[in-house]
């Protein structure tokens, strides 16, 4: 094997290994077209053309992963709903006395502005934070399920 076939087969292992680490699918992908380059190697192509080959191949691959479901970017979600990111939300308190809305409630040891969330009653017995706006917690009235049914609100 000459000088050109051990350059594809390193730079594709090089790419595998980087991809290992990154977990995103391109590099593997040009790995694919350093493989091509590979087999343009051994098919006695001048290196002219395997560059062609492993860059056509490289290029082609990419594309066909970014249109794939794989390589679309992930929608962003908002942190202030999703309870991945907040654990807060999903957590039940209660609220004594509602003002248009609004109100001052303890949660977590701490005084906390809450707002209930539109179309919302001021009179359930426990609310669930759906949301948290910077230091207001946005509150649902609690709807009872069947699992929760013992389990009293969150107080701390």
């Amino acid at each position: 094997m000459g000088p050109h076939g051990l350059f594809w087969w390193i730079g594709a292992g090089v790419l595998i290994v980087a991809e290992l680490m990154t977990g995103t699918f391109y590099l593997l992908m040009i790995a694919l077209g350093f493989l091509a380059g590979v087999a343009a190697f051994e098919l006695n192509a001048p290196l002219e053309w395997q560059l062609v080959v492993a860059a056509v191949v490289a290029l082609a691959a990419v594309v066909a992963l970014r249109r794939s479901r794989f390589g679309r970017r992930r929608r962003t979600t908002d942190a202030s709903t999703d309870p991945g990111v907040n654990l807060d939300i999903g957590a039940t308190l209660t609220v004594a006395a509602w003002h248009d809305g609004r109100a001052r409630t303890m949660y977590r040891g701490a005084e906390w502005d809450v707002e209930l969330a539109p179309g919302e009653p001021e009179n359930a017995p426990l609310y669930e934070i759906r949301a948290v706006r910077g230091n207001c917690l946005v509150l649902v009235a609690r709807r009872e399920r069947h699992a929760d049914a013992g389990h009293a609100a969150h107080h701390v």
